[in-house]
C-alpha cells in the first residue's frame, strides 16, 4: 500500500523509503500513469544532478523507458533533455543543482527524486512550485530515502503533503538475493540501519543534551578492562495499569579509579504498562542475571513503598533509594558531561533509549523520560557519586 498514490486530495506525496524498497518505482509509475492518461502533459523531473535524473528516472531500471510497455514507451530526446511519450506529452529533465533552470518553464506535474540529497532544496522549491501551474491540480511526487535536513522536515509539517513510508524489508521480495541481509548485518545496530533501511527520519533536536555522533561514537561490542560494580536502576511508574508510564530500566557497570574511571550501559529493560509486582520482579531477575552488586531506584513517587516491593521480589539485594533535588535536566547534564568525556559507552544498540536521550532537554520536549532518569541514577552512581566519596591514600 506505501507504493499507491494515497486517496484523498492532496498537492505533494512524499515517499519515504530505505534503500531498495521500491519508492523510485513507486513514483515512476505514478508519473506513467499520468503520462499515459493524459492527466499530466508537461511533467518535470529532478535529481540531485543531471546525471542521476537520466541514469536513474529514465533509463534506469525503475526508470520510466524500463517500466513502460512497449508500444507507450517515452522517447529520451539526449539534445533537448525530454522524454516524449507517444501522445505527445513530454518530461523535462532537471538538475537540483541548479535551481534557476527552472525559471520560466511552466508543468502540470513534477517528480523529484532523493530529495534528501538535493543541494540546494530550499531555491529548488522556490522556483519549482511557481512552475507548477498547469492543468486544474498540478501535483508534486518526492521520493527519498529521508536525511534530517531543513526541507524534509517542513514537508512533514505542511499539511497540504501525505507521506507513505516503506522499509526495503517490505520489497525483500523484488530484490537481488543476499542484498538485505549484506546491508542488515553491515549496517546493524546503528542509526544507519534505521534511516538507510526502514526509511526513519533520525535528527537531533537542538538543545538536547545528548546527539547521536556522540552516542555512536560510544559504542563498542565490549568493555576495556573489569567490572569492579554493576548496579540495576529503576524510575518506577507512578500510574497503574495498560496505561501507566514507562518504567525505566537501566543495567551498567563500571570500572577503574578517579577521572579514569568509566561505564558501560549493558542493557535497557524499560517497559510500558507493568504492575508494581512485575518491575519489581524483573529489576529482580535483572539484579540476578547481571550479577548486580546494587539496585538504584527513585523513591520520589514511592517513597518506602518502592523499597518494599523490591525487597519482596529480592530479597538478598542491598537497595539504595535515591531521592530527586534537582530539576531532572540539572541532574542529566553531569551525566551528558561523561559522554563527551568519553567515560560511558553503549554495549550495542539502544534505539528508544537513544531517541530519548536526543531529544532530552529540547524546546518541546514532553513526557516522562523514564529511560533516561534511569539512565542519569545508574551513571551518578558508578561515576559521579564514586568521585565524590573519601578515599585513602599511602603517604
Amino acid at each position: 500500500m506505501s507504493q499507491l498514490p494515497p486517496p484523498g486530495p492532496w498537492r505533494t506525496w512524499l515517499i519515504l523509503g530505505g534503500r531498495g524498497s521500491g519508492k523510485t518505482r513507486a513514483a515512476a509509475e505514478w508519473v506513467r500513469k499520468q503520462m499515459e492518461s493524459a492527466t499530466c502533459s508537461r511533467m518535470a523531473l529532478i535529481g540531485p544532478t543531471f546525471a542521476d535524473v537520466r541514469d536513474v528516472m529514465v533509463e534506469g531500471e525503475s526508470g520510466l523507458q524500463a517500466i513502460a510497455p512497449p508500444m507507450n514507451r517515452p522517447k529520451y530526446e539526449i539534445s533537448r533533455r525530454r522524454l516524449v511519450w507517444p501522445n505527445g506529452g513530454h518530461a523535462l529533465l532537471f538538475s537540483a543543482e541548479d535551481p534557476d533552470s527552472l525559471r520560466g518553464p511552466q508543468f502540470d506535474g513534477a517528480w523529484g527524486d532523493e530529495l534528501a540529497a538535493w543541494a540546494k532544496p530550499d531555491d529548488m522549491f522556490a522556483t519549482l512550485r511557481p512552475a507548477l501551474r498547469l492543468g486544474r491540480n498540478p501535483k508534486l511526487v518526492l521520493s527519498t530515502t529521508p536525511r534530517p535536513i531543513p526541507a524534509l522536515k517542513a514537508l512533514l509539517n505542511d499539511p497540504s503533503c501525505v507521506v507513505t513510508r516503506s522499509a526495503t524489508a517490505d520489497n525483500e521480495h523484488f530484490l537481488s538475493e543476499g542484498f538485505l541481509e549484506d546491508l542488515t548485518a553491515r549496517w546493524h545496530g546503528t542509526i544507519w540501519a534505521r534511516q538507510e533501511l526502514d526509511g526513519d527520519l533520525i535528527e537531533d533536536p537542538a538543545g538536547a543534551l545528548w546527539d547521536r555522533q556522540a552516542i555512536a561514537s560510544a559504542r563498542t561490542t565490549a568493555f576495556e578492562g573489569t567490572y569492579d560494580r554493576i548496579v540495576v536502576a529503576v524510575d518506577p511508574p507512578v500510574s497503574l495499569g495498560e496505561k501507566a508510564d514507562l518504567c525505566g530500566i537501566i543495567v551498567a557497570a563500571a570500572g577503574g579509579n578517579g577521572p579514569s574511571r568509566r561505564a558501560i550501559v549493558l542493557a535497557d529493560l524499560s517497559e510500558q504498562g507493568l504492575s508494581p509486582n512485575q518491575w519489581a520482579d524483573k529489576v529482580a531477575k535483572a539484579y540476578s542475571q547481571f550479577g548486580a552488586n546494587l539496585i538504584v531506584a527513585e523513591a520520589n513517587q514511592g517513597g518506602e513503598l518502592v523499597r518494599t516491593v523490591l525487597r519482596l521480589a529480592a530479597p538478598e539485594a542491598p537497595i539504595r533509594l535515591v531521592h530527586a533535588s534537582h530539576a531532572k535536566r540539572a541532574r542529566a547534564e553531569p551525566v551528558a558531561v561523561l559522554y563527551t568525556q568519553g567515560r560511558v559507552s553503549h554495549i550495542g544498540y539502544f534505539p528508544a533509549l537513544e531517541d530519548q536521550m536526543c531529544s532530552f532537554g529540547a524546546p518541546g520536549f514532553s513526557g516522562s523520560p523514564d529511560r533516561v532518569d534511569a539512565l542519569v541514577w545508574a551513571l551518578t552512581d558508578l561515576i559521579l557519586d564514586q568521585n565524590a566519596r573519601p578515599s585513602a591514600r599511602n603517604l
